[in-house]
C-alpha cells in the first residue's frame, strides 16, 4: 500500500515552496514487429494489466490519483469566472448569420494592398495565396474557382506519385470539387458572391462531418457503423458562406497520437521536410496549408492536435475556448477537452475563418453561460499599439524545458522584439503541478474517448486499430471511476491556479512544442509508432488549454521554405 499524501488547498498553496521537475515519461519506444507483439500481450487480461499497472506505477500516475487527497470539488467542465471587456475588439453575435460575422471580422483587418501579392501583369501561382489574395483575383477576374480547381485536383492527384508518397486526404471527389467550384463561379460571374470566404479552398479533418464524404477518424472502419447524412455545424456554416472543401484530410487514427503516423492510408509527410512528421493528430490539415493548397482548413485539437502539427509545419493555428465552436456532427464532440478550430497560413486568415464557425451549442450556452465573442480590430494603427500594454506571463524554467535549446531561443528572441517593438513587458511567474495537470489530462481524454468507442471495440471492431491506438486503448481501460473523478478534482486546482496568474498577466507565453519535428523511423510507416518521450516533448506546453478550456494560438518564428 501506498503512504496516503495530502495536498493543501490551492488557495492555501505557497508559490514559493513551487519547484519545477523536469519531466521524465517510463515507457518504451516501440515500432514494427515489437509494437505488435507488445500489442498482443497488454491485450491478455491478467498480464496486460499487470505490465500497464507497473508502468502507471513507474509514472507516479498510480501514487496522484489513488493515494492522493484532493480537497478541491470536481469540475467536470472548464468553468470560467466572469471576464471583463477586452479594450480593442468588437462583439459579434454568435446566433447571427456567419456571413454577418465573416464580414465583421474582414472591417477588422488592416487594409489590403494587392501589391503583395501581384508585380507584373502575369498571373503567379495561387500555391500560398492568403484568403483576401483569392478574393481580389476573383473580384477582379484574373481567374475563377473553377481554374484554381482544376490545379487543386492535378496536385492532390499528383501527391500519391511522389517519391515519399504524400497522402494529404483520406476522401477525394474530383467532381465534388469541380461542381462546387462551378457554382461559385456562377456567384461571382453575377456578382453575387457570399462573402470573403466564397470560393476559398479548405480541408475539413476527417472526424469532422463533411458531406457526402464519409467520416472514419482515419479508421478503416468507422463509416461502416457511422453515417454521414449531414455538415457538422462548423461546416455547415463554412459552406453557407461559400467555402469550397477539397475532402477529408489525414489525420493520426482517432485523434491518439501527435507525430500523425497512419498505416491505414499512409503517413502525412511535413512539406517542409519530407522525410520527417507533421506532428497531430490534425496532420493533413496542416500539411496542406503549409504546402499552399489551400489557405485554410479545420482540425479538432483535444490535446495539441491543432497546435502541434501548425507548429511543425510553420503555420498558424487556433485552439478556440472551450464551447465557442459547436462540435455537433463531430467525432470528438461529447468530450470536455475538445474543440474544433482552424488551420491557416496568416492570422488574418484564422480571424476570417473562426468567425464564420463561432457560436455556441444551445446546451452550451445554458451550462458554460460563455461571455459574448469578440474579434481583435487590426484595422488601425491606435488598436495595434494596444500591444504595448500587454504583460506576458513566463516560467522561465519549463520555457526552457526543450530538447534543443535552438527553440528556447528564437522564442526568447520573439520576446525581445515584442519588448523592442511594442513595448509588451514579460513577467516572471510559476505555475504549480504541471504533473498533476498532465495526469488529469490523460485520464480526462482517455476516459472520454474510450467511452465514445468503447461500444463498437466491444463489438469486434478493436483488433481493426492500430497498434499505437490499441496501446492507448489498453491504458485507458484501466482508469477507474474514481480516477476520473480525482481528475476533475485537480481541473478544478488547476483552473484556480492559472486564474490567479491571470490577475497578474494578459497571456502565457512558450514555444508551442519542446521539439522540433522527428524523422520518421522507416520501421514505423507499416505498423505505427509507440514513442512517448517524443510525445512528451510535443505535448510539453499544450495541456492547460485542453483541460481548462482556455484559448491558445500557434503561430510560426522562424520561416523556412517548403518543399514543393
Amino acid at each position: 500500500m501506498g503512504k496516503k499524501r495530502v495536498m493543501v488547498p490551492a488557495k492555501e498553496l505557497e508559490l514559493s515552496t513551487v519547484k519545477y521537475e523536469k519531466e521524465t515519461i517510463q515507457a518504451p519506444h516501440l515500432m514494427g514487429s515489437i509494437l505488435k507483439l507488445f500489442v498482443r500481450i497488454i491485450e491478455i487480461p491478467i498480464i496486460g494489466s499487470l505490465i500497464i499497472s507497473f508502468m502507471k506505477k513507474e509514472n507516479n500516475m498510480v501514487e496522484m490519483l489513488q493515494n492522493t487527497e484532493i480537497p478541491e470539488k470536481p469540475m467536470f467542465k472548464p468553468e470560467f469566472p466572469p471576464q471583463e471587456a477586452e479594450p480593442s475588439v468588437v462583439i459579434v453575435d454568435e446566433e447571427g448569420e456567419p456571413t454577418d460575422r465573416v464580414q465583421s471580422a474582414l472591417k477588422c483587418l488592416p487594409h489590403y494592398d494587392p501589391a503583395s501579392c501581384w508585380s507584373g501583369d502575369t498571373l503567379p501561382s495561387f500555391r500560398y495565396w492568403k484568403i483576401r489574395d483569392f478574393a481580389y483575383a476573383y473580384r477582379s477576374k484574373l481567374v475563377t474557382p473553377s481554374k484554381i480547381a482544376e490545379q487543386i485536383i492535378t496536385l492532390v492527384e499528383g501527391c500519391k506519385y511522389h517519391k515519399a508518397p504524400t497522402p494529404l486526404l483520406i476522401s477525394f471527389d474530383a467532381e465534388d470539387i469541380r461542381k462546387q467550384a462551378a457554382a461559385s463561379t456562377q456567384r461571382f460571374k453575377e456578382g453575387n458572391p457570399l462573402s470573403i470566404l466564397d470560393g476559398i479552398f479548405m480541408a475539413i479533418k476527417d472526424d469532422i462531418d463533411c458531406y457526402p464524404h464519409p467520416t472514419k477518424g482515419a479508421s478503416t472502419w468507422m463509416h461502416e457503423v457511422r453515417s454521414v447524412e449531414k455538415d457538422a455545424v462548423s461546416v455547415s456554416r463554412l459552406r453557407s458562406c461559400g467555402v469550397i472543401f477539397i475532402g477529408k484530410a489525414n489525420m493520426h487514427e482517432f485523434g491518439m497520437g501527435t507525430t500523425g503516423n497512419n498505416p491505414n492510408y499512409g503517413t502525412t509527410r511535413n512539406p517542409c521536410a519530407h522525410e520527417r512528421y507533421t506532428g497531430g493528430s490534425s496532420s493533413g490539415p496542416a500539411a496542406i496549408v503549409a504546402s499552399g493548397l489551400c489557405s485554410a482548413a479545420l482540425g479538432t485539437d483535444g490535446g495539441g492536435s491543432i497546435r502541434i502539427p501548425s507548429s511543425l509545419c510553420g503555420v498558424v493555428g487556433l485552439k478556440t475556448t472551450y464551447g465557442r465552436t459547436n462540435m455537433g456532427g463531430s467525432l470528438c464532440g461529447s468530450g470536455t477537452v475538445e474543440i474544433a478550430g482552424p488551420i491557416a497560413s496568416t492570422v488574418e486568415d484564422v480571424i476570417l475563418v473562426y468567425a464564420a464557425i463561432l457560436g455556441s451549442s444551445p446546451e452550451d450556452r445554458i451550462s458554460l453561460k460563455p461571455s459574448p465573442p469578440c474579434l481583435p480590430i487590426l484595422s488601425s494603427l491606435e488598436n495595434v499599439n494596444i500591444l504595448g500594454s500587454l504583460q506576458l506571463g513566463k516560467y522561465t524554467e519549463w520555457f526552457n524545458d526543450v530538447h534543443s535549446t535552438d527553440i528556447s531561443d528564437v522564442c526568447e528572441d520573439v520576446l525581445n522584439l515584442l519588448s523592442k517593438s511594442h513595448g509588451c513587458k514579460t513577467i516572471e511567474i510559476v505555475i504549480p503541478e504541471l504533473h498533476e495537470m498532465r495526469i488529469a489530462h490523460l485520464v480526462s481524454i482517455g476516459s472520454e474517448s474510450l467511452c465514445s468507442l468503447n461500444p463498437d471495440i466491444e463489438d469486434g471492431k478493436g483488433v481493426k486499430l492500430n497498434c499505437d491506438t490499441r496501446t492507448c486503448m489498453a491504458l485507458f481501460r484501466t482508469f477507474t471511476a474514481s480516477d476520473y473523478v480525482a481528475a476533475q478534482c485537480l481541473r478544478r486546482r488547476i483552473m484556480h491556479h492559472h486564474m490567479e496568474i491571470f490577475k497578474k498577466v494578459d497571456v502565457i507565453v512558450t514555444p508551442t512544442t519542446g521539439m522540433t519535428a522527428p524523422k520518421i523511423p522507416p520501421g514505423a510507416l507499416e505498423n505505427g509508432e509507440s514513442n512517448m518521450q517524443v510525445s512528451g516533448y510535443l505535448m510539453r506546453f499544450i495541456l492547460a488549454a485542453n483541460l481548462l478550456g482556455l484559448p491558445a494560438i500557434t503561430v510560426p518564428v522562424r520561416k523556412r521554405k517548403c518543399q514543393e
